[in-house]
């Protein structure tokens, strides 16, 4: 790292102790700047980096509700809303028992450059809380979602702060979330939640936008090989509204999908995995994962373990931060993987990341491959803005748009900074200088 970057670096892990996602992300970015700065000293001059590694503001507040037993719970709300610079904050709410504020801080910091990247006007944040939906009953998680919001509500608007769905928060939990804020406030403001339901203001697409881009990027990056995912074998991890996606996606480009996780295991299906049934298990019946190995001839199930055991030439991570470790991305590339595209926020070590590169892998960093989802929301948001509603043809054309645009920005700031390929440093490169010229242009703020 350059030693001006790592001084800032070091002054930034230390105000921040204890947040070690956090830290890997800060990290990871400022190891591909020092380019960037040999170009333009009027960033450090202006401490763009220190500004954009401390929040425009942090919120975290107390969530009661009662369970249906009665009873008084209590769990933590999280929102960071990071940078501004484009437009209004934008990131999704994460409810699960691993969230505190340096996960909320680490997915901040990557929707930054994350959204800067789409080319839409949207800036950075996150938010979230530790409480469980799984195993929670409907009218639970609407209480708690409903207590959630009544403390949201005054720091969101879709000219301020416009959540979204993450893990823990799909539709259920958006339609609880937006009618609460409707509640309170008595505005039917459609652009101030994305991911909502087609009848209310969602957009088509948007549940698949995930897992389709990512799928966009990857076969992009297959491209530059002369190659596609036709013939594919390929290993997903996750098995939710990402992973399913990205299964769909890759198979109708030809591949065949043979594996895919959740958190107590994994399936193989060496036929390809049948994304109507995987879609009951998990999003209707919300089965584990071991069902679909019940409900069909052929897969076996294995508990535990690791989904990267199962050989493959494409791997789509799309489960969790950190789930893909070195020894993981070494056994990968012994058995001949060709690309990687992130379909979660970081899934990938440090450590995974270097074997990856060193090995020659197509590496597609979540920033990057995965912004289909936070570019589909900036649609919708469109789309309620202008009070319409475009087709699902139409607005995959636009996603599809997106996600080429953004494997060319990455691949050509590669090149313009001489490591050409290294879709790391273009994807961090290419989504810093949109952002930090808007912060020297906006002055000290």
């Amino acid at each position: 790292m350059d030693a001006r970057l790592e001084a800032i670096r070091d002054t930034v892990l230390a105000r921040n102790p204890g947040e070690a996602e956090f830290h890997q992300a800060v990290t990871e970015v400022f190891e591909s700047l020092g380019p960037v700065h040999d170009r333009h000293p009027e960033f450090l001059e202006a401490a763009i980096l220190e500004r954009l590694c401390e929040p425009e503001r942090q919120i975290i507040f107390r969530v009661p509700w009662t369970d249906d037993a009665g009873r008084v719970r209590i769990n933590r709300g999280f929102r960071v809303e990071f940078n501004s610079a484009l437009g209004p904050y934008k990131g999704g709410l994460r409810f699960h028992p691993s969230v505190y504020l340096g996960i909320v801080k680490f997915l901040g910091f990557e929707q930054i450059f994350k959204n800067a990247l789409t080319g839409m006007p949207i800036g950075g944040g996150k938010g979230g809380s530790d409480f469980d939906p799984r195993g929670r009953s409907d009218a639970e998680v609407m209480r708690f979602c409903q207590s959630f919001m009544t403390e949201l509500y005054r720091h969101i608007g879709e000219y301020t702060d416009v959540p979204a769905g993450d893990i823990g928060v799909g539709g259920r939990e958006i339609g609880y979330l937006f009618g609460q804020y409707k509640r309170i406030t008595n505005r039917y403001e459609s652009g101030v939640l994305t991911g909502k339901g087609i009848s209310w203001g969602g957009s088509l697409v948007r549940p698949e936008a995930t897992g389709f881009g990512t799928v966009i990027f990857t076969q992009e990056m297959l491209k530059t090989r002369g190659t596609s995912f036709d013939g594919r074998r390929v290993v997903v991890s996750g098995s939710g509204n990402v992973a399913i996606n990205a299964v769909a996606k890759a198979q109708s480009l030809g591949a065949t999908v043979v594996a895919c996780s959740d958190s107590s295991g994994y399936i193989v299906d060496p036929a390809g995995i049948d994304v109507a049934l995987l879609r009951q298990v998990k999003e209707v019946d919300r089965a584990r994962l071991k069902e679909y190995s019940v409900r069909r001839g052929g897969v076996s199930y294995v508990e535990g373990g690791s989904v990267w055991d199962v050989d493959a030439t494409v791997a789509l991570p799309c489960a969790t931060q950190n789930e893909l470790d070195g020894d993981a991305a070494a056994k990968l590339v012994r058995n001949g993987l060709l690309a990687v595209g992130e379909g979660a926020n970081m899934p990938s070590t440090r450590d995974a990341v270097a074997v990856f590169q060193d090995a020659g892998v197509l590496f597609g960093p979540g920033k990057a491959a995965n912004a289909g989802g936070v570019a589909t929301s900036a649609l919708e948001m469109q789309q309620n803005a202008s009070r319409d509603s475009w087709s699902f043809e139409h607005t995959e054309a636009r996603l599809t748009e997106i996600m080429v645009g953004i494997h060319h920005s990455c691949a050509a700031t590669a090149d313009e900074y001489g490591d050409p390929g290294n879709y790391v440093l273009g994807a961090n490169i290419g989504g810093f200088v949109k952002v930090a010229d808007a912060m020297l242009a906006q002055g000290l703020i």
